[in-house]
């Protein structure tokens, strides 16, 4: 019997700055395009490109190359805070107004 997928914890949302931490794309930056809960990962813009041959799908059509990005483990990347230039862990902390909030601990920059 197959197991249920189980959602995973990601502190990284759509639209964040992130810098790869580890893997042959170490060190390049890109903003995250979609993140996939289930699977751990996040797909980021420029990073971890992939090749795929496209058959054609009509008669009058040709195949073509299409490159695009594959997903990369969540793991795998930190927030990077552009204004500082540095990648930094994340902490959530309690507004006054009862909201929390996520705050880069080395530049202490609020996100969201």
């Amino acid at each position: 019997m197959a197991q249920p997928k189980r959602h995973h914890k990601l502190r990284i949302k759509t639209g964040d700055t992130v810098q790869v931490i580890a893997g042959k794309d170490r060190g390049k930056t890109g903003t995250v395009l979609r993140t996939m809960q289930a699977e751990n990962r996040v797909v980021v813009e420029g990073i971890n490109m992939r090749t795929r041959h496209l058959k054609p799908k009509q008669d009058e059509e040709s195949g073509r190359i299409v490159n695009e990005e594959a997903p990369i483990h969540a793991s795998n990347v930190m927030l990077y805070s552009v204004s500082q230039k540095v990648a930094s862990r994340i902490e959530v902390v309690l507004q006054e107004d009862g909201s929390k909030k996520r705050r880069l601990k080395k530049t202490g920059e609020i996100l969201d």
